[in-house]
């Protein structure tokens, strides 16, 4: 395979076109994904693959079941710093968590130790109510010590209910109005691809419920008419919001199609299944003419029994003792295991 994989990345010097290049290198992607998540990839090639941009720095080190239990440990810390604020969002956070697991671990191509670094990925979440999940991702990948997550919401703090760009490194953008995130999402890609024709990539988050504002689908048709295909949108559908299930206030359906017709590359996944967001990450690489829409179903509190799929959760965080309860369920998988907490 070594010989094979070098013939494909010398190409890039070779005189073939983009799209060729890139059907070549979302294969070599593919086949590396598998021999990597079986510990059989050789450290040199995954060294060359991660200079050339095709995997994140962080890609190599985990198999998708460290993925899955560290998906859980976000979960948990989640749920600590909840029960600690006194307040917050529940639902959204624990839904995303392996979402934004795969993105840190696995997908952006980005750096803990120097989080401006100039050829980072930029990651903006646009539903900024869910914010606990990106600070148990970024302090679990080394952004800032975990212990620093129980000062969730604390005056002061540099983790507050919505996130603040100036207080913490790489959290790129100060999110709270629903629907401004895909636009600044697509003004990011536009200057990276269009002015300083740079490489990195542009991820933006964004809850089904904004959906809703005007301002979404103008960022559509600036990302469309411009193929940034540097940009992926990724949308957490949970099917609810603060006061009830999408499709009751505000019907969404058909979202694909509606994507598609403002010229987006989309693709449908299960939102828990750490493979498929990576493969679809992944897949996103080979678009050329258009932006990507990743809609990924989720299960509002993932994790925990008595959450899932309450639109009650969404903006309510659980008291002490249903914390403990919570905790439980998450660290049993849902009593599917023994605790070693108990």
């Amino acid at each position: 395979m070594m010989d094979f994989c070098e013939n494909i990345l010398d190409c890039r010097e070779a005189d073939i076109s983009d799209s060729e290049y890139f059907i070549h290198m979302h294969f070599l992607f593919t086949m590396v994904e598998l021999k990597r998540q079986k510990g059989c990839v050789e450290r040199t090639m995954v060294k060359k693959i991660v200079q050339c941009g095709i995997l994140s720095t962080m890609q190599k080190h985990y198999s998708i079941a460290q993925l899955e239990k560290k998906a859980n440990e976000i979960r948990q810390d989640i749920i600590k710093m909840l029960v600690k604020a006194g307040s917050g969002h529940s639902a959204g956070p624990l839904g995303m968590a392996d979402i934004f697991c795969a993105l840190y671990f696995s997908v952006l191509n980005h750096n803990p130790k120097k989080p401006l670094w100039e050829e980072r990925d930029r990651l903006i979440l646009s539903n900024g109510h869910i914010c606990p999940v990106r600070y148990a991702a970024m302090a679990h990948a080394g952004y800032f010590p975990r212990k620093e997550l129980l000062t969730l919401r604390k005056f002061g703090s540099r983790l507050q209910g919505h996130p603040e760009r100036t207080r913490l490194p790489a959290l790129e953008t100060t999110s709270g109005p629903l629907g401004s995130g895909l636009s600044q999402a697509a003004g990011m890609a536009y200057v990276g691809k269009v002015i300083d024709k740079k490489k990195w990539r542009v991820y933006c988050a964004m809850s089904d419920g904004e959906q809703e504002t005007g301002q979404i689908w103008e960022a559509a048709l600036f990302a469309g008419k411009n193929k940034l295909n540097n940009l992926v949108g990724i949308i957490d559908r949970n099917n609810i919001q603060i006061d009830g299930f999408t499709e009751d206030i505000m019907p969404l359906e058909p979202l694909k199609e509606k994507y598609e017709a403002f010229n987006w590359h989309v693709l449908e996944i299960d939102g828990h299944n750490i493979e498929q967001i990576i493969d679809a990450c992944g897949m996103a690489k080979a678009i050329q003419e258009k932006p990507t829409l990743i809609i990924a179903n989720t299960i509002p509190g993932k994790g925990v029994s008595f959450m899932e799929n309450k639109f009650e959760w969404h903006g309510k965080p659980p008291t002490s003792e249903e914390a403990k309860k919570a905790l439980h369920d998450l660290r049993t998988l849902g009593g599917r295991i023994v605790s070693e907490h108990e």
